[in-house]
């Protein structure tokens, strides 16, 4: 017999979790402040789910509350806050169209090629790679960027928004052909079955 007297956690309630539905529900907010101009409150309200994004992983490893739901909620927080603020500053004509379209084209083709892997091969573990990591941090740095200028005109700030704009432009690109290998890799050793020796 199964005990039940002791209740199933809901994964929704755990801290980690929770932080990252706090930073889901900053979107909106971010969006508007930004079409409004209010640059100050748009950088203050970016730099907290910055706050939120590193607490999530840091709590879900201290108290043991990592989660399923986590591990696929994280990810998509991020990616969903990221590519709504690429659009809306491209809008705003504060980031290059360029930009934007390389940074969807390269999740739209990550997200194709995920499918079509589960589809044919059941491979579920596509998880980010380290090149995949660095396109993501150098994304939150351009953003984060992009609005710092339209609050300090320095020059040095000038810089660094070209930096982490061609840094997100260079790493998008090198980061999606790495995972075109990998998936490549990944087909042929299945279909293969084991490489000869």
């Amino acid at each position: 017999m199964t005990d039940s007297s002791t209740p199933r956690r809901n994964p929704l309630s755990t801290a980690p979790n929770l932080l990252t539905i706090i930073r889901l529900c900053l979107a909106p907010f971010l969006v508007a402040c930004i079409l409004e101009n209010r640059f100050e409150v748009a950088f203050i309200l970016f730099v907290i789910a910055g706050i939120t994004d590193g607490l999530d992983g840091f709590l879900a490893r201290v108290l043991k509350q990592g989660t399923t739901l986590g591990q696929y909620l994280d990810p998509i927080a991020d990616k969903l806050l990221l590519s709504t603020l690429f659009v809306v500053l491209t809008y705003k004509s504060l980031i290059p169209t360029t930009v934007t379209v390389l940074v969807f084209g390269r999740d739209f083709a990550i997200l194709i090629v995920a499918a079509v892997m589960y589809a044919v091969v059941g491979r579920r573990d596509f998880g980010p790679s380290i090149f995949g990591k660095a396109n993501t941090l150098a994304e939150i740095m351009a953003v984060a960027v992009v609005l710092l200028h339209q609050l300090v005109t320095a020059k040095w700030v000038a810089v660094l928004r070209l930096i982490a704009l061609d840094a997100t432009i260079g790493l998008t690109i090198l980061s999606g052909l790495h995972y075109a290998w990998i998936a490549a890799h990944r087909s042929s050793a299945q279909a293969g079955g084991s490489a000869p020796q």
